[in-house]
């Protein structure tokens, strides 16, 4: 709690008093409305369009992450499509990735391994992180395409760890967008964007930024 300090002039010693402890009173207000709004759950909401897919070599390839802070030097998480490359690599489907810094940490794979195959293929997806009873969770959610269906939510796609976090306050989105893309194949690639963040609060109040921002984009 921020200290108020005040010059009564004029005023008499009973009034100051009240007049200090009016204020101060209010300065216990902000700090716990700032406390209820810190960010608990992060959501970001992901487009890729293909234009002709390669079978044969597995293209495209690509990469979205996502950070509880501003840099990929701690935990976060990489989602990788048309491929997986832990613990080895392994052509088609798609997988959740846990790192810490350039450690990995975890992999979860989702059933279907199918490489990408339909030509002007939209593929969406959200990633989200959240922080609960001392955990911080990944997860990969309401995922569809013509090639692998509907993918996430099911507990494939999720990965959790005990963290001293406590709050999602340092997350930044342009270190999702600085570590994704396109990192096979780009010429098989129409965009890719991130569409949507929505940060949810402590105290059940939720953000949303709709201005997408476009990763990659074919010229």
């Amino acid at each position: 709690m921020k200290l108020c300090h005040f010059v009564a002039g004029g005023l008499s010693f009973g009034k100051t008093r009240i007049l200090v402890l009016s204020v101060c009173t209010a300065c216990c207000c902000s700090d716990s409305v700032l406390v209820a709004q810190q960010t608990v759950r992060v959501e970001e909401d992901w487009e890729l369009i293909v234009t002709t897919p390669d079978e044969n070599s597995a293209g495209p390839q690509v990469l979205s992450t996502i950070s509880p802070v501003g840099n990929v030097n701690w935990y976060h998480a990489t989602f990788e499509l048309n491929h997986q490359s832990l613990p080895g690599f392994v052509a088609g489907g798609v997988q959740l990735q846990a790192w810490n810094d350039e450690s990995p940490s975890a992999s979860r794979k989702f059933p279907g391994a199918n490489v990408l195959h339909h030509d002007n293929e939209v593929i969406r997806w959200t990633q989200s992180m959240r922080l609960s009873d001392g955990m911080l969770t990944f997860e990969i959610t309401n995922g569809t395409s013509d090639s692998w269906g509907n993918f996430g939510g099911q507990g494939y796609l999720k990965w959790s760890i005990s963290t001293n976090l406590t709050n999602l306050d340092d997350y930044d989105s342009s270190t999702s967008v600085k570590n994704s893309g396109v990192s096979f194949g780009a010429n098989l690639v129409k965009s890719l964007v991130l569409k949507k963040v929505r940060l949810h609060k402590s105290d059940g109040t939720t953000t949303e930024n709709t201005n997408s921002i476009t990763v990659y984009s074919k010229n």
